[in-house]
């Protein structure tokens, strides 16, 4: 099969030096700006050599019944609530992973749900609408942040029906079917950044048709590069739309539309006959944004309650954005069932049983440094994830995890799995005393604007500059960027730590001159940690220097290694 990053790969490589993105959109793009008294008018000129299409405008006047006002809001059975959706629709599906979404088989360790064990397979929102077929519902746009899983739940039950015709997400997963659809060109795939999807929805809800966001600056995106529809030979027919540019305080910011829908669908532990919503920790996501961008909004509810019996302090939803209203007939489903045995912490370091354990370990002891007490950290998955074990006793920092957890903990006890508590990643989790959980657009307020002290990434590359490259091999891998680019969006704000491996398993080293794979960003690392030294980044003269060095490692070894030029501190330190 056609692999998906081979495309990508042959467009991104004239893009993968410093500002040949922006280089590229110019010689594409002539933007007029003009500005009458009433409003500012763009018009974007194409270059006739530019023969491909781009994406088209979000928005297809789909009609779709008016949200009818009085009268009850509950409905008899999901099949009744989605009859009259129209196919050519655009649905927004809330959920992360499995978790949150509308249509999940049983999960048999969730409690306090009062669903029935007899439920039949496959009843709720998503399910009704794979019912209606293809023959009465078809060519559906859908916005999340993934499709689902696989043979499991979510929106992978319609894009396996032949009812969805163009995904708006952040990340493919591990969805073969969806990728084949996507290469044999069944289904366009228009991938942006998961926070950018969520401040898309946020804007379409509050009334804003568009903003700038620092996201995605001097990448793929900012010069629509990304493959969106092939045809059935393999041939890309359609990329990305190129984004706009400003100059704010000195930085470039990628102007985003908002992206409002025709129908919301959503799961919410309680609401009672009015429409007011309360979710459950990450289930939250992208819920209530989704709620509220939609002209016609669908609950499936776990427990619907009358008015006046939730207290109004812990509505996290007003009645006002939800239209309708159906009963939850299915307990929810765990995408990654993750655990630990109570002799177990993930707090404990790992035991160094083989010398690439012992690589890692080192890596993430050294990342255990950066994090100073109190500190607010996001970690990436991977040897990230390995740095709090490896704190003083005592010392305590707030994990953010993306998808909604400020105070995330171990992984839980068999007994504790809660489907409705997981991490980035999509395996479950805890939290720890003092956490909160919020949506996406929250928890990327957090991100984009700086409050987060430091995050920690794993890396494909990293350049002397410091452009990171960790979301695209061409060739093999490309599955969506997530959260990545908006994790690294605000280097000013966040210090950006790179822990990796100095070298790829063919042996290749990931410290190069400039980034020869698609970055996720320009400019933004601050440190380089691996199993061979630390580097600190000057990222305004683009330069590296050598500050600590492992044990039994030399210098001429760390330049063997290393493809990108360095200079040597005066005081080289040992690495612990």
């Amino acid at each position: 099969m056609r692999n998906l990053a081979s495309v990508v790969g042959r467009r991104a490589v004239a893009l993968s030096s410093r500002g040949s993105c922006a280089r590229q959109l110019q010689s594409s793009l002539r933007i007029e700006t003009t500005t009458p008294t009433s409003q500012q008018n763009i018009t974007i000129n194409y270059a006739q050599s530019r023969v491909f299409s781009h994406t088209r405008p979000w928005r297809r006047e789909i009609p779709v019944s008016e949200p009818k006002r009085g009268g009850s809001k509950v409905w008899a059975s999901a099949d009744e609530a989605v009859a009259d959706i129209k196919s050519g629709s655009v649905l927004l599906s809330a959920g992360f992973g499995l978790c949150g979404v509308a249509c999940k088989p049983p999960c048999p360790n969730h409690q306090d749900k009062p669903l029935t064990d007899s439920a039949p397979p496959l009843a709720t929102l998503i399910a009704a609408i794979r019912r209606r077929g293809p023959e009465s519902l078809h060519s559906l746009t859908a916005v999340s942040n993934n499709a689902g899983s696989e043979g499991r739940g979510g929106l992978a039950l319609l894009t396996e029906n032949g009812q969805i015709d163009r995904m708006i997400m952040s990340y493919l997963g591990a969805n073969k079917k969806l990728e084949k659809q996507y290469l044999t060109g069944q289904i366009a795939v228009e991938l942006c950044p998961q926070g950018t999807i969520a401040e898309r929805i946020r804007a379409a809800g509050s009334g804003i048709p568009a903003f700038f966001t620092p996201t995605g600056g001097n990448t793929l995106i900012q010069s629509g590069s990304l493959p969106t529809r092939y045809s059935p030979d393999g041939t890309v027919v359609e990329f990305s739309a190129p984004r706009e540019t400003r100059i704010f305080n000195g930085k470039a910011y990628l102007m985003e539309t908002a992206l409002p829908g025709d129908v919301a669908i959503l799961r919410a532990w309680k609401v009672d006959k009015a429409g007011n919503c309360v979710f459950r920790h990450t289930t939250k996501t992208f819920a209530p944004l989704m709620a509220k961008a939609a002209r016609l909004a669908i609950v499936e509810a776990e427990n619907i309650v009358e008015v006046g019996e939730l207290d109004p302090s812990e509505v996290n939803l007003p009645g006002i954005y939800i239209d309708r209203i159906v009963p939850a007939t299915e307990r929810p489903q765990v995408e990654i069932v993750k655990t630990r045995s109570p002799q177990e912490f993930s707090s404990s370091p790992p035991k160094e049983e083989a010398p690439a354990q012992a690589k890692r370990n080192r890596i993430a002891r050294r990342a255990a440094k950066e994090l100073k007490p109190g500190f607010y950290v996001n970690l990436g998955v991977g040897i990230p994830t390995l740095a709090p074990s490896f704190l003083p006793p005592g010392q305590e920092v707030w994990i953010q995890s993306e998808n909604g957890i400020l105070g995330m903990g171990d992984y839980p006890l068999p007994e504790e799995v809660d489907p409705d508590i997981i991490n980035a990643g999509k395996e479950t989790t805890t939290l720890v005393p003092g956490a909160s959980t919020f949506d996406s657009s929250e928890s990327f307020s957090m991100i984009r604007g700086g409050h987060v002290d430091v995050s920690i990434l794993g890396a494909l590359q990293v350049s002397a500059g410091g452009d990171l490259a960790n979301y695209m091999i061409p060739g093999k891998v490309f599955k969506g960027m997530g959260g990545a680019m908006d994790l690294v969006s605000n280097p000013e704000g966040t210090k950006i730590v790179v822990a990796t491996e100095h070298t790829a398993k063919d042996g290749t080293s990931k410290i190069v001159a400039v980034c020869g794979l698609p970055v996720t960003g320009r400019a933004v690392v601050s440190t380089v940690i691996t199993d061979l030294a630390v580097f600190q980044v000057d990222r305004k003269k683009g330069t590296l220097t050598l500050t600590e060095i492992a044990p039994g490692v030399d210098v001429e070894e760390v330049r063997r290694k290393t493809d990108a030029g360095f200079a040597v501190a005066e005081e080289l330190i040992v690495m612990e």
